[in-house]
């Protein structure tokens, strides 16, 4: 397993649609879904998707038990999703902060859908059918829109509530920088 760069925003490849996965449980895969996770656990994400470090596949990881970026998120389970789709189950939207590792020392209120359906296939090409609330419904609609090639800042009304980390929120861990 190996730690990957994480692009940054202002990098093109960050802005590309990625491609369909087409082969499942490969070694290669299973691979790219290791370090990925390597990935996201040394930088304290709550999730990435393959594009942020320049792989031009529709694949993101996400989960957690704890966070120490988001101290009061509830839990999300670990997950690989492939080839995702996002079915909104309410027009309702909840207002929330959001960092990105490749948006580093920033945070953002961003309007997400508060309730959804995702479906996709995990690593082993088996089907995954999931809806989710809260910060989990946020978090799969966060890294799904790196595979279409959005940032969250995109994605803000009001660029007024966009600050650094450590203004807004200067009770987090100093190192948090790299949202």
């Amino acid at each position: 397993m190996t730690v990957r760069e994480i692009l940054k925003m202002g990098d093109p490849r960050l802005l590309k649609v990625a491609q369909a996965v087409t082969e499942f449980d490969t070694p290669e895969l299973r691979r790219l879904v290791a370090d990925m996770l390597e990935t996201m656990v040394a930088a304290h994400g709550a999730g990435l998707a393959a594009p942020q470090i320049g792989v031009d596949l529709q694949l993101v990881i996400f989960g957690f038990e704890h966070n120490q970026r988001y101290p009061d998120a509830e839990p999300v389970p670990m997950t690989t999703l492939i080839n995702p789709v996002i079915t909104p189950l309410s027009q309702a939207l909840d207002d929330g902060w959001e960092g990105c590792l490749s948006v580093p020392g920033l945070r953002g209120k961003v309007p997400r859908f508060a309730h959804i359906r995702y479906q996709g296939l995990d690593g082993s090409g088996a089907v995954i059918d999931r809806e989710a609330t809260g910060f989990h419904a946020r978090v799969v609609q966060h890294e799904c829109d790196h595979l279409i090639g959005r940032l969250y800042p995109t994605r803000m009304p009001d660029l007024t509530q966009l600050g650094f980390t450590s203004v807004l929120f200067p009770e987090l861990d100093p190192a948090d920088g790299d949202d």
